[in-house]
């Protein structure tokens, strides 16, 4: 018989979910590694299953971060705002030696000649030409001229950004609009369906530079809100996992990933391993709009 002393008492699924960088880039490491093994884009998912445990390793090496103040936090909770202001994050000192750090380390990796250059000229930049590609990261626009070095800015962005989210807690965020990161205000990369305890099929948007996750309605566009024709196509014929989201309203897409039927899915590292997705759908009137900018040039 049900137990009436439960009635009401069922939890809501927690509208945001801070990110714990660690096991963030740990676990990102392991599943581009995993994708590697099977996909034609071997070379480049080795490359940045390496970047990734580049990054766990900043994050365990780097001192704690400074929690953002409290009435910081009260401040973005009243004005329906995100706590992390980007527009000052490009010249944060902070972000600029974790990018010299991230490259001076990044040498030491394999990885394909145009990758190698670009690298050469991030180490060699100062620091107006670092806070140049950071800016770009920050405001998830990334020249279609030079995706190479903004690779690594964006990677130590991502370290930077992971940490400063991770300070924060799910109730010092609230919504700020339709596919927005509550924590950053950035964009969502990918959403995915999830399967864990508590969240079951629930759906969180992940944000592409703080990896904050936050709830999003199940049939909804990412870029224009709209609940109206969202339309779904895959590049698998059957039961696929990882899927376009395609609003007719707004002419957007964004990548759906289902956890819930396979929990080893990251919403950065799928969205790389599932770029048949992306030469398909660019033969349709639709246009990405997931921010990923390790896909930035293809």
């Amino acid at each position: 018989m049900p137990d009436p002393s439960v009635i009401g008492g069922v939890a809501e699924a927690p509208f945001a979910l801070p990110p714990s960088a660690l096991p963030l880039f740990q676990s990102r490491a392991k599943r581009f590694a995993f994708l590697a093994g099977t996909s034609e884009l071997k070379p480049y998912l080795d490359f940045l299953a390496a970047l990734s445990r580049l990054q766990a390793r900043l994050v365990a090496q780097l001192p704690p971060v400074e929690p953002l103040p409290e009435a910081r936090l009260a401040q973005a909770r009243t004005a329906q705002m995100p706590p992390i202001d980007r527009g000052v994050l490009a010249g944060d000192p902070a972000l600029h030696e974790i990018l010299a750090l991230l490259a001076e380390d990044a040498a030491g990796l394999e990885m394909p000649g145009p990758a190698r250059l670009a690298l050469e000229a991030v180490r060699a930049a100062d620091a107006s030409d670092r806070g140049w590609l950071l800016g770009n990261i920050l405001s998830d626009t990334i020249p279609e001229d030079s995706a190479a070095p903004h690779l690594f800015a964006a990677s130590a962005a991502q370290v930077h950004m992971a940490r400063l989210a991770g300070t924060l807690a799910g109730g010092d965020l609230v919504p700020i609009g339709p596919g927005l990161c509550p924590a950053c205000g950035g964009r969502p990369v990918t959403s995915s369906v999830r399967g864990e305890q508590g969240v079951e099929n629930v759906r969180y948007a992940t944000c592409a530079c703080c990896a904050t996750n936050w709830n999003e309605v199940r049939v909804k566009c990412l870029c224009c809100g709209s609940t109206k024709g969202i339309a779904y196509r895959s590049a698998e014929t059957h039961d696929a996992s990882v899927k376009a989201e395609c609003c007719t309203e707004c002419g957007a897409w964004v990548k759906i990933l289902y956890q819930v039927k396979n929990p080893t899915l990251d919403p950065v590292a799928d969205d790389v391993g599932s770029l048949g997705l992306d030469l398909m759908m660019k033969e349709t009137r639709f246009r990405r709009a997931g921010f990923n900018p390790f896909l930035a040039g293809y």
